[in-house]
Protein backbone atom coordinates (compact mmCIF):
# COMPACT_ATOMS: atom_id res chain seq x y z
CA UNK A 1 0.00 0.00 0.00
CA UNK A 2 1.76 3.10 -1.23
CA UNK A 3 1.27 6.21 0.36
CA UNK A 4 0.32 9.24 -1.53
CA UNK A 5 2.87 11.09 0.63
CA UNK A 6 6.40 10.22 -1.62
CA UNK A 7 8.79 11.18 0.98
CA UNK A 8 7.36 8.43 3.33
CA UNK A 9 8.78 5.79 5.04
CA UNK A 10 8.66 2.25 4.33
CA UNK A 11 7.26 -0.19 6.70
CA UNK A 12 6.82 -4.10 6.40
CA UNK A 13 3.97 -5.66 8.85
CA UNK A 14 4.29 -9.16 10.04
CA UNK A 15 0.84 -10.86 11.43
CA UNK A 16 0.91 -13.62 13.93
CA UNK A 17 -1.31 -17.21 14.12
CA UNK A 18 -4.41 -17.06 14.20
CA UNK A 19 -4.63 -13.85 12.56
CA UNK A 20 -3.74 -12.51 8.98
CA UNK A 21 -3.35 -9.51 6.71
CA UNK A 22 -7.10 -8.79 7.70
CA UNK A 23 -5.40 -7.52 11.26
CA UNK A 24 -3.93 -4.76 9.70
CA UNK A 25 -7.17 -3.28 7.95
CA UNK A 26 -7.69 -0.34 10.24
CA UNK A 27 -4.57 1.05 10.53
CA UNK A 28 -3.68 0.89 6.75
CA UNK A 29 -5.07 4.28 5.97
CA UNK A 30 -3.67 6.02 9.25
CA UNK A 31 -0.36 4.89 8.08
CA UNK A 32 -0.37 5.14 4.97
CA UNK A 33 -2.44 8.76 4.74
CA UNK A 34 -2.05 10.70 8.10
CA UNK A 35 -3.21 13.62 6.21
CA UNK A 36 -6.65 12.63 5.31
CA UNK A 37 -6.86 11.16 8.72
CA UNK A 38 -5.91 14.20 10.69
CA UNK A 39 -2.33 13.51 11.04
CA UNK A 40 0.80 14.84 10.22
CA UNK A 41 1.81 14.05 6.43
CA UNK A 42 5.18 13.44 7.90
CA UNK A 43 4.30 10.73 9.60
CA UNK A 44 3.13 8.67 6.21
CA UNK A 45 4.50 5.23 5.45
CA UNK A 46 4.94 2.85 2.71
CA UNK A 47 3.49 -0.43 4.20
CA UNK A 48 4.28 -3.61 3.01
CA UNK A 49 1.56 -6.43 4.25
CA UNK A 50 2.75 -10.10 3.57
CA UNK A 51 0.39 -13.44 4.56
CA UNK A 52 3.44 -15.07 6.21
CA UNK A 53 4.41 -18.67 4.08
CA UNK A 54 2.20 -21.08 4.88
CA UNK A 55 -0.68 -18.33 6.00
CA UNK A 56 -3.39 -17.41 3.49
CA UNK A 57 -2.53 -15.89 -0.05
CA UNK A 58 1.33 -17.40 0.84
CA UNK A 59 0.49 -20.89 1.43
CA UNK A 60 0.06 -23.56 1.28
CA UNK A 61 4.14 -24.20 2.21
CA UNK A 62 5.11 -27.75 0.70
CA UNK A 63 8.65 -28.11 2.42
CA UNK A 64 9.95 -27.95 6.01
CA UNK A 65 12.46 -25.26 7.82
CA UNK A 66 9.41 -22.20 7.41
CA UNK A 67 10.14 -20.59 10.98
CA UNK A 68 10.65 -17.13 11.67
CA UNK A 69 14.71 -16.86 10.81
CA UNK A 70 13.89 -17.94 7.22
CA UNK A 71 10.59 -15.88 7.07
CA UNK A 72 12.48 -12.94 7.57
CA UNK A 73 14.77 -13.46 5.31
CA UNK A 74 12.29 -13.94 2.64
CA UNK A 75 10.77 -10.71 3.68
CA UNK A 76 14.09 -9.00 3.49
CA UNK A 77 14.71 -10.39 0.06
CA UNK A 78 11.13 -8.88 -0.49
CA UNK A 79 11.71 -5.42 0.23
CA UNK A 80 15.55 -5.70 -1.83
CA UNK A 81 13.60 -6.68 -4.43
CA UNK A 82 10.83 -3.74 -4.04
CA UNK A 83 13.91 -1.30 -3.81
CA UNK A 84 13.71 0.14 -0.68
CA UNK A 85 16.95 0.72 1.22
CA UNK A 86 16.04 1.84 4.49
CA UNK A 87 13.23 0.30 6.30
CA UNK A 88 11.31 -0.10 9.48
CA UNK A 89 9.84 -3.92 10.61
CA UNK A 90 6.73 -4.10 12.72
CA UNK A 91 4.48 -7.15 13.56
CA UNK A 92 2.70 -8.56 16.74
CA UNK A 93 2.86 -12.53 18.15
CA UNK A 94 5.04 -14.82 15.35
CA UNK A 95 5.35 -11.04 13.96
CA UNK A 96 6.87 -10.27 17.09
CA UNK A 97 9.38 -13.01 16.41
CA UNK A 98 10.09 -12.34 12.56
CA UNK A 99 10.31 -8.54 12.78
CA UNK A 100 13.35 -8.87 15.15
CA UNK A 101 14.77 -11.50 13.42
CA UNK A 102 14.62 -9.22 10.19
CA UNK A 103 16.45 -6.23 12.14
CA UNK A 104 19.30 -9.39 12.40
CA UNK A 105 19.24 -11.04 8.48
CA UNK A 106 19.06 -7.30 7.24
CA UNK A 107 20.91 -4.71 9.83
CA UNK A 108 22.38 -3.22 7.30
CA UNK A 109 18.80 -1.49 6.34
CA UNK A 110 16.50 -1.83 9.05
CA UNK A 111 16.58 1.05 10.85
CA UNK A 112 14.28 -0.12 13.44
CA UNK A 113 11.80 -2.98 14.79
CA UNK A 114 8.51 -2.30 16.41
CA UNK A 115 7.01 -5.21 18.39
CA UNK A 116 3.55 -5.81 20.33
CA UNK A 117 1.68 -8.99 21.13
CA UNK A 118 6.05 -10.23 22.00
CA UNK A 119 6.97 -13.37 23.88
CA UNK A 120 10.37 -15.17 23.27
CA UNK A 121 13.14 -12.90 23.72
CA UNK A 122 11.00 -10.57 25.76
CA UNK A 123 9.55 -12.49 28.72
CA UNK A 124 11.80 -14.61 30.62
CA UNK A 125 12.80 -18.06 29.82
CA UNK A 126 13.02 -20.73 32.56
CA UNK A 127 12.72 -20.33 36.05
CA UNK A 128 12.91 -16.37 37.74
CA UNK A 129 15.38 -15.94 40.88
CA UNK A 130 13.89 -15.05 43.94
CA UNK A 131 15.86 -11.42 43.90
CA UNK A 132 14.55 -11.07 40.56
CA UNK A 133 11.21 -11.18 41.46
CA UNK A 134 11.39 -9.50 44.53
CA UNK A 135 12.39 -6.55 42.46
CA UNK A 136 9.00 -6.71 40.16
CA UNK A 137 6.82 -3.35 39.56
CA UNK A 138 2.92 -4.29 39.89
CA UNK A 139 2.52 -4.20 36.52
CA UNK A 140 5.16 -7.03 36.17
CA UNK A 141 4.08 -8.99 38.49
CA UNK A 142 0.63 -9.25 36.84
CA UNK A 143 2.62 -10.19 33.49
CA UNK A 144 4.63 -12.58 34.98
CA UNK A 145 1.01 -14.47 36.34
CA UNK A 146 -0.49 -14.00 32.87
CA UNK A 147 2.45 -15.50 31.37
CA UNK A 148 2.33 -18.71 33.86
CA UNK A 149 -1.55 -19.00 33.72
CA UNK A 150 -0.80 -19.59 29.86
CA UNK A 151 1.92 -22.15 30.65
CA UNK A 152 -0.17 -24.52 32.40
CA UNK A 153 -3.82 -23.29 30.96
CA UNK A 154 -3.68 -21.65 27.85
CA UNK A 155 -0.86 -23.56 25.20
CA UNK A 156 -2.54 -26.98 24.90
CA UNK A 157 -2.99 -25.63 21.19
CA UNK A 158 0.43 -24.56 21.04
CA UNK A 159 2.08 -28.12 21.77
CA UNK A 160 -0.69 -29.82 19.53
CA UNK A 161 0.73 -27.34 16.71
CA UNK A 162 4.40 -27.23 18.01
CA UNK A 163 4.20 -31.45 18.18
CA UNK A 164 1.38 -32.85 15.95
CA UNK A 165 0.54 -30.35 13.53
CA UNK A 166 -0.25 -32.61 10.78
CA UNK A 167 -3.20 -33.92 13.02
CA UNK A 168 -5.03 -31.58 13.65
CA UNK A 169 -4.88 -29.93 10.42
CA UNK A 170 -7.18 -33.19 8.88
CA UNK A 171 -9.93 -31.74 10.98
CA UNK A 172 -9.28 -27.97 10.30
CA UNK A 173 -9.24 -28.44 6.92
CA UNK A 174 -12.37 -30.80 6.93
CA UNK A 175 -14.59 -28.68 8.90
CA UNK A 176 -15.12 -24.68 8.66
CA UNK A 177 -17.07 -24.93 12.36
CA UNK A 178 -13.48 -27.16 13.30
CA UNK A 179 -11.77 -24.38 12.29
CA UNK A 180 -13.52 -21.21 12.92
CA UNK A 181 -13.91 -22.69 16.75
CA UNK A 182 -9.98 -22.99 16.64
CA UNK A 183 -9.63 -19.90 16.09
CA UNK A 184 -12.42 -17.53 17.87
CA UNK A 185 -11.09 -19.47 21.17
CA UNK A 186 -7.63 -17.39 20.47
CA UNK A 187 -10.37 -14.04 20.16
CA UNK A 188 -12.08 -15.02 23.00
CA UNK A 189 -8.97 -15.62 25.65
CA UNK A 190 -6.81 -12.81 24.25
CA UNK A 191 -8.76 -9.50 23.35
CA UNK A 192 -9.31 -7.51 26.08
CA UNK A 193 -11.13 -7.89 28.28
CA UNK A 194 -10.86 -11.53 27.80
CA UNK A 195 -13.78 -12.23 30.08
CA UNK A 196 -16.41 -11.16 27.35
CA UNK A 197 -17.75 -12.32 24.39
CA UNK A 198 -14.88 -12.17 21.67
CA UNK A 199 -16.90 -9.87 19.27
CA UNK A 200 -17.10 -6.98 22.02
CA UNK A 201 -13.57 -6.61 20.95
CA UNK A 202 -13.49 -7.36 17.53
CA UNK A 203 -15.75 -7.31 14.90
CA UNK A 204 -17.81 -10.61 14.61
CA UNK A 205 -17.64 -10.10 10.97
CA UNK A 206 -13.87 -8.89 10.74
CA UNK A 207 -13.29 -12.36 12.99
CA UNK A 208 -15.28 -14.24 10.32
CA UNK A 209 -13.04 -12.27 7.49
CA UNK A 210 -9.78 -13.36 9.03
CA UNK A 211 -11.14 -16.63 9.64
CA UNK A 212 -11.97 -17.50 6.35
CA UNK A 213 -8.91 -16.83 4.48
CA UNK A 214 -7.57 -19.84 6.41
CA UNK A 215 -10.32 -21.94 5.19
CA UNK A 216 -10.64 -20.94 1.64
CA UNK A 217 -6.80 -21.16 1.13
CA UNK A 218 -6.60 -24.81 2.85
CA UNK A 219 -3.78 -23.28 5.34
CA UNK A 220 -5.00 -24.82 8.73
CA UNK A 221 -2.18 -27.27 8.40
CA UNK A 222 0.55 -24.94 7.33
CA UNK A 223 0.00 -22.49 9.34
CA UNK A 224 0.11 -24.52 11.82
CA UNK A 225 3.31 -26.10 11.23
CA UNK A 226 5.33 -22.71 11.77
CA UNK A 227 4.95 -23.62 15.48
CA UNK A 228 6.34 -27.23 14.77
CA UNK A 229 9.34 -25.29 12.32
CA UNK A 230 9.91 -23.15 15.11
CA UNK A 231 10.28 -25.53 18.12
CA UNK A 232 12.44 -27.94 16.46
CA UNK A 233 14.95 -25.18 14.50
CA UNK A 234 17.29 -24.21 16.96
CA UNK A 235 16.98 -21.05 16.33
CA UNK A 236 17.09 -18.55 19.77
CA UNK A 237 17.02 -14.60 19.90
CA UNK A 238 20.41 -13.60 19.55
CA UNK A 239 21.29 -9.37 20.72
CA UNK A 240 20.47 -7.08 17.97
CA UNK A 241 21.78 -3.75 17.73
CA UNK A 242 18.67 -2.32 15.96
CA UNK A 243 16.59 -0.06 17.68
CA UNK A 244 13.55 -1.89 19.25
CA UNK A 245 10.43 0.01 20.11
CA UNK A 246 7.81 -2.48 22.14
CA UNK A 247 4.23 -1.50 22.94
CA UNK A 248 2.94 -3.76 25.39
CA UNK A 249 -1.08 -3.81 25.07
CA UNK A 250 -3.64 -4.72 28.34
CA UNK A 251 -3.51 -8.27 27.51
CA UNK A 252 0.31 -8.59 26.99
CA UNK A 253 3.16 -10.18 29.07
CA UNK A 254 6.30 -8.43 27.62
CA UNK A 255 8.63 -7.43 30.84
CA UNK A 256 12.19 -4.77 29.91
CA UNK A 257 14.38 -6.10 32.03
CA UNK A 258 14.01 -9.43 30.18
CA UNK A 259 13.85 -7.69 26.79
CA UNK A 260 16.85 -5.47 27.08
CA UNK A 261 18.95 -9.02 27.47
CA UNK A 262 18.50 -9.26 23.59
CA UNK A 263 17.55 -6.56 22.10
CA UNK A 264 18.25 -2.51 22.15
CA UNK A 265 14.73 -1.45 23.39
CA UNK A 266 14.90 2.26 22.53
CA UNK A 267 10.99 2.74 23.26
CA UNK A 268 8.74 1.15 25.64
CA UNK A 269 4.76 2.19 25.74
CA UNK A 270 2.39 0.55 28.31
CA UNK A 271 -1.79 0.47 27.93
CA UNK A 272 -4.22 -0.06 29.74
CA UNK A 273 -6.73 -0.94 26.72
CA UNK A 274 -6.20 -3.35 23.63
CA UNK A 275 -5.52 -6.99 23.45
CA UNK A 276 -3.33 -9.67 21.59
CA UNK A 277 -4.60 -8.51 18.13
CA UNK A 278 -3.53 -5.03 18.84
CA UNK A 279 -4.21 -3.66 15.22
CA UNK A 280 -7.86 -5.08 15.50
CA UNK A 281 -8.54 -3.98 19.24
CA UNK A 282 -6.77 -0.76 19.28
CA UNK A 283 -6.18 0.71 15.95
CA UNK A 284 -5.51 4.56 17.30
CA UNK A 285 -2.78 3.10 20.00
CA UNK A 286 -0.92 1.01 17.80
CA UNK A 287 -0.79 3.81 15.21
CA UNK A 288 0.07 6.59 17.32
CA UNK A 289 3.03 4.17 19.10
CA UNK A 290 4.38 3.26 15.37
CA UNK A 291 4.46 6.77 14.23
CA UNK A 292 6.15 7.95 17.99
CA UNK A 293 8.89 5.26 17.47
CA UNK A 294 9.85 5.46 13.62
CA UNK A 295 10.43 10.08 14.49
CA UNK A 296 13.45 8.17 16.12
CA UNK A 297 14.50 5.89 13.41
CA UNK A 298 13.48 7.22 10.21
Amino acid sequence: MRSPELDAFPLILSHGWPGSVVEFLDVIGPLTDPRSHGGDPADSFHLVIPSLPGFGFSGPTREPDWDSFRIAGAFAELMGRLGYERYGAQGGDFGAFISPDLGRVDEDHVVGVHVNAATVGFIPFGDVEEATLSEFTDAEKVRFDRMNRFLSEGNGYFQIQGTRPQTIAYGLTDSPVGQLAWIVEKFKEWTHPSVGLPEEAVDRDRMLTNVMLYWLTATGASSAHLYYESTHSGNWPTPSAVPTGVAVFAEDIPIQRFADQVNNIVHWSEFERGGHFAAMEAPDLLVDDVRTFCHRVR
